[in-house]
């Protein structure tokens, strides 16, 4: 089959439809309908081929993107899954949940629309994942080093895949009773169903690596057991401190962050028990999400779906434009506007807002006094916020949930237990081999990055896994990405 090299110019950008508002609000199933073959070989058929590709350079995988899109194109599915699962261990996750850094560079996107490269990733890891074109990848021969990784999320797991690969025996420790960290818990159904976590760990499980559940190590003996057994550790633990708001009246019932929001959502849905003083509602409230990220549109998703009587998220920058700003050129990731599912479903969004402080009666939040602003830069390009004067004004609100990111992570256990030094930033330090200042104890994710995406997680896995496979053997075959 003779591909058409000028099909860029003939054929359209058309995203993968969604389920329809009025019903899927009605539960928690994913909203997005999976690519028809045609479709994704067709939309395939837009790629370039670039001879400098800079998806590539926006990659934190470095995904093999103009070599899967072709062999989707020409229909030649295994080879297009072959391409996509050698550089990503979760392809099938990052199709639906990474914003798709490689899409802001692709080339064609500098006049038109980008090659709709992250639907196509998913098209290619579920038909691989269907077709068993990925297969159980049991290791031939074992090496005879043990490896503990604490931390089951996207880093951890990666770090686990590859380092398995590399035919050592590998021992996953999670403090909850399922894996995948965030992945699990603060990701909502609608956006990943927990059965997609679950077809991967089983595969992984297949494969030899030991799952341990329910395991929160933060004894100190239980640290220094750990370090005899095992010939090294690899920490991801992610970054789990919320961001607060100080602010006066915090203290009010109804306020709560983000993420235990989302857990307890998250393990409902599930049918996991949360505890009748633990769960938290918001059917019948008015909600306020205060943060405008990827999660705080989460917690609007999942707000909506609960019934709540009315949703509305601030955000303290202002409103982003649609289209790049000269600031962002091309091939940057720009900073637009994003509309979420979840804001299709209903409720209202308020930029440049600086929440001042919390209201209520007999103990309980009730409304929030907020202000506006304007953001201007110094001398230096550092960022100004000015307080417009008589701009104060109160959003009602009986359940708020504050999504202002996470700050580093925690402290006590580990860290504290095994004396790691700290960046300036309050993550865990670690030289150029992810080797952190105790010897043999590796880092990667979010715990050693800061707050970061998905694809960054699993990039982080790899590389501390090229580097703790080098340390253990002198030199590594696996990739360095």
């Amino acid at each position: 089959m003779k591909k058409d090299r000028k099909a860029f110019l003939k054929t359209q950008r058309k995203n993968i439809p969604y389920r329809p508002v009025c019903e899927r609000v009605a539960d928690f199933k994913e909203v997005a309908i999976l690519p028809s073959n045609q479709h994704s070989k067709e939309q395939a058929y837009r790629c370039m081929e670039c001879g400098t590709p800079f998806c590539h350079w926006a990659c934190p995988l470095g995904n093999y993107i103009p070599e899967w899109n072709d062999a989707l194109a020409l229909g030649r599915w295994e080879d297009a899954s072959g391409y996509l699962f050698a550089t990503n261990n979760f392809p099938e996750i990052t199709g639906r949940l990474c914003p798709a850094l490689c899409e802001h560079s692709c080339v064609l996107g500098i006049n038109d629309d980008p090659v709709a490269i992250k639907e196509n990733e998913l098209a290619i890891a579920e038909k691989g994942l269907r077709e068993k074109y990925l297969k159980s990848r049991i290791p031939k021969k074992r090496t005879g080093k043990k490896i503990a990784i604490i931390g089951s999320g996207p880093a951890g797991l990666a770090a686990a895949d590859q380092l398995n690969q590399a035919g050592h025996n590998i021992t996953v420790f999670e403090k909850d009773d399922a894996a995948g960290g965030l992945l699990r818990y603060g990701i909502p159904d609608f956006k990943l169903e927990k059965l997609i976590i679950e077809r991967r760990v089983e595969m992984m499980k297949k494969e030899g690596i030991e799952f341990v559940f329910n395991k929160c190590i933060e004894k100190t003996t239980e640290i220094r057991k750990l370090k005899k057994q095992f010939d090294a550790i690899v920490l991801a633990i992610g970054s789990s401190v919320p961001r607060d708001l100080k602010l006066p009246g915090r203290n009010l019932k109804g306020i709560h962050f983000a993420m235990d929001y989302l857990i307890c959502a998250n393990k409902k849905v599930n049918k996991k028990d949360v505890g009748s003083n633990q769960e938290i509602n918001a059917k019948g409230k008015k909600v306020l999400v205060i943060g405008g990220g990827d999660t705080g549109a989460d917690c609007v998703g999942v707000a909506n779906r609960q019934g709540a009587s009315c949703v509305t998220q601030i955000e303290l920058l202002p409103k982003p434009p649609k289209c790049r700003a000269e600031s962002d050129p091309w091939p940057k990731y720009p900073l637009l506007l994003k509309t979420s599912t979840s804001h299709q479903e209903g409720g209202q969004r308020l930029w440049s807002i600086l929440t001042k402080e919390f209201k209520g009666r007999g103990g309980k939040v009730d409304k929030i006094l907020c202000k506006k602003i304007e953001i201007n830069s110094d001398k230096k390009g550092c960022s100004l916020i000015k307080e417009i004067p008589n701009s104060e004004f109160e959003i009602e609100a009986d359940l708020i949930i504050i999504a202002v990111g996470f700050l580093h992570p925690k402290f006590s256990g580990l860290i504290e237990g095994l004396g790691l030094k700290l960046d300036d930033r309050s993550n865990i330090e670690t030289d150029s081999s992810y080797m952190t200042s105790e010897k043999a104890v590796f880092s990667a994710g979010d715990c050693r990055r800061g707050q970061s995406l998905i694809v960054w997680a699993i990039a982080e896995g790899r590389r501390a896994a090229y580097c703790i496979d080098s340390y253990l053997m002198g030199k590594s075959c696996l990739p360095r990405m």
